[in-house]
């Protein structure tokens, strides 16, 4: 990063997901190696090719909302409320003065309120539209989630929503770390957030042949870098963590996580869905991400994959890290997705808090499913178990339908 640049820590978490509906217990079972992966129980998935998710699970929504504004918001909003509430308490910040002018609030989604809006169409043909709730198109609004977290929280600052497919959450992050890192801002509340299994995803998804089907083992589906899979797995869920100016954080003695060290965000120019052979604008990224945060190749121990558990992006995805990194024996590879599944717009928001953890836990997340690797992936994926390392720094990578690529680096607060 720019030396003249203010620096940014990492003082709150909080995520609910399919691995669990707080940080402890999500990393307790991503450490574990568990998969949050099983049948769909929101719809009748017996016409569709998919039916196994990453759903959010026994989570208490009245913990977060009432019964009336419950019935007023989308699932991607409350996901990104509660997240944001345990990243806030986590931080410190419980009282209405620690936010206000100086703290904002950039909240990702790739999808926003699609389930919200398949059941108002229902109504809408079934009823009519006298029918329709004043409150659907609140609900499914992308940027409403940053909105309701700012207007519950009290920050007045930045205010933004990243709709960048599956960078959205990674994007978020770091539009965030920039707005502090520039000066505009002391404190962002950013992530990801997204709530969409639900028919018209799941659909959509099987008419590109992009979701696995191996519907009998869902715990096994989603099987980032092995030479069986055979698509990824959507999921749902919210990550959230709380940027603060450095100062500010000493000022204040919060616990600091780790270090946001750099970001940078590029576009293959290539096609709508597909990566370019050697991901170049991976490439790139992870390069200027390095640079952003003044790191060498040799200085990063970790990087949580985008690792989809799809042929064609775990593939080129090695390549990229190959030509950025080398072989490398010392350099961890893993993906988080094979145990949570793809959670889209909140992928880079969940997989942020993940590698933040990995960084200040000094522990490795598996890569779970991984039984036969492809030849081409001679990289070292911490396949099965989790492990005890020192990581220094590390990079949490992100890429989209559009070809956007996003880029995170993070390291080990040092004073």
């Amino acid at each position: 990063m720019d030396p003249g640049k203010k620096r940014v820590v990492v003082t709150g978490l909080g995520t609910v997901n399919p691995l669990g509906n707080s940080v402890l217990d999500s990393w307790e079972a991503a450490r574990s190696g568990k998969s949050g992966i099983g049948p769909i129980t929101r719809f009748d998935t017996s016409e569709f090719k998919t039916r196994i998710a990453g759903e959010v699970r026994n989570f208490d929504a009245l913990a977060y909302v009432n019964a009336k504004e419950l019935r007023r918001i989308d699932l991607f909003i409350l996901y990104a409320l509660a997240s944001a509430d345990m990243a806030v308490a986590d931080a410190g910040l419980d009282h209405p003065e620690d936010l206000g002018d100086r703290a904002g609030v950039i909240i990702g989604t790739g999808i926003g309120g699609l389930s919200t809006t398949e059941r108002e169409k229902e109504t809408l043909l079934s009823s009519g539209p006298k029918r329709i709730s004043p409150f659907t198109i609140p609900a499914v609004l992308p940027n409403l989630a940053a909105g309701q977290v700012a207007i519950r929280h009290g920050a007045r600052g930045p205010i933004s929503c990243t709709v960048t497919a599956c960078a959205s959450g990674s994007n978020a992050v770091g539009d965030a770390f920039r707005a502090i890192a520039n000066g505009y801002a002391d404190i962002m509340i950013a992530g990801g957030s997204e709530a969409a299994v639900c028919p018209l995803t799941v659909a959509g998804f099987n008419a590109m042949r992009a979701l696995s089907t191996r519907n009998d083992e869902p715990e096994k589906a989603s099987r980032p870098f092995d030479l069986d899979r055979d698509g990824f797995v959507i999921g749902e869920g919210a990550g959230v963590l709380v940027l603060e100016e450095l100062s500010r954080a000493l000022d204040r003695r919060a616990r600091i996580y780790a270090e946001v060290a750099g970001y940078a965000t590029t576009s293959d120019a290539f096609h709508i869905a597909a990566p370019p052979p050697g991901h170049h604008g991976a490439v790139r990224a992870m390069e200027l991400a390095l640079r952003d945060a003044r790191l060498l190749p040799a200085d990063i121990d970790y990087i949580n994959a985008h690792g989809t558990s799809t042929p064609l992006n775990d593939l080129y995805e090695v390549e990229a890290i190959l030509k950025v990194f080398g072989d490398r024996e010392d350099l961890a590879v893993s993906s988080t997705k094979s145990m949570t599944g793809h959670l889209l717009g909140a992928a880079g928001g969940v997989e942020s808090v993940f590698t933040v953890l990995a960084v200040a836990g000094s522990v490795l997340p598996p890569t779970i499913n991984l039984e036969r690797l492809e030849k081409e992936c001679r990289l070292d994926f911490v396949p099965h178990a989790s492990r005890k390392r020192d990581v220094r720094a590390a990079l949490s990578n992100s890429f989209g339908f559009g070809g956007v690529n996003a880029v995170l680096a993070f390291r080990k607060f040092e004073g």
